[in-house]
């Protein structure tokens, strides 16, 4: 098959840019008329997919004619606007409770996205659980050592020394069950001692 044969079956029956189908064999279903029916247009708002169809002048004289909402009511027309204002998917009303807002209320948040009262005014590059941005292992180990950001190096080895005090085994008669909880605060403290975010 030849690549000129092979465009010319795949063109076939295609629209030009003026809507018309040049291919076309049909005649002009418009009474009277002689002309080739190269353009179509729907029968019915029915049925939006069975054409008719015409020539040039006959197709405009149709889509002249045409309304969509012929043998509609006002109160479906207005429905229809309704719709259509919203790409025919359905809204909800604001002020209802959904799941959704039900689901945020078992936790206590009436405001599930923070846009609204005093979070509306806080700085967005601020941390939630503190009140400066820390790199993600200076904000475990703070979380560790159960200290706050703000406080200096010398502050947190502080509650650093208490927590050694309350875990190692030594001071626990021997005891090693909070073994692994020791060296979590162990290396907490490592990674503050050597951040550049603590002042000393």
């Amino acid at each position: 098959m030849s690549v000129s044969s092979d465009k010319k079956k795949r063109t076939r029956g295609k629209r030009g840019m003026s809507g018309a189908f040049e291919t076309s064999t049909r005649e002009c279903e418009h009474p009277g008329c002689q002309e080739r029916g190269k353009y179509r247009a729907p029968k019915s708002p029915d049925s939006l997919d069975d054409y008719l169809w015409f020539c040039k002048d006959h197709v405009r004289e149709y889509n002249l004619k045409w309304n969509f909402f012929n043998g509609t009511t006002e109160e479906e027309f207005e429905a229809q606007m309704d719709r259509d204002r919203v790409w025919e998917r359905e809204t909800k009303p604001f002020g209802k409770r959904g799941d959704e807002a039900k689901a945020w209320a078992r936790l206590g948040i009436d405001d599930p996205h923070q846009v609204l009262g005093e979070n509306a005014t806080k700085n967005p590059g601020k941390s939630i659980t503190g009140t400066r941005q820390l790199p993600p292992t200076e904000r475990k180990a703070i979380d560790i050592l159960e200290a706050k950001d703000h406080w200096t190096k010398a502050e947190v080895r502080k509650q650093y020394k208490a927590l050694i005090k309350v875990l190692h085994p030594d001071m626990n008669g021997g005891d090693r069950s909070q073994e692994e909880q020791l060296q979590e605060v162990v290396w907490a403290w490592d990674q503050i001692k050597e951040s550049r975010y603590f002042k000393d």
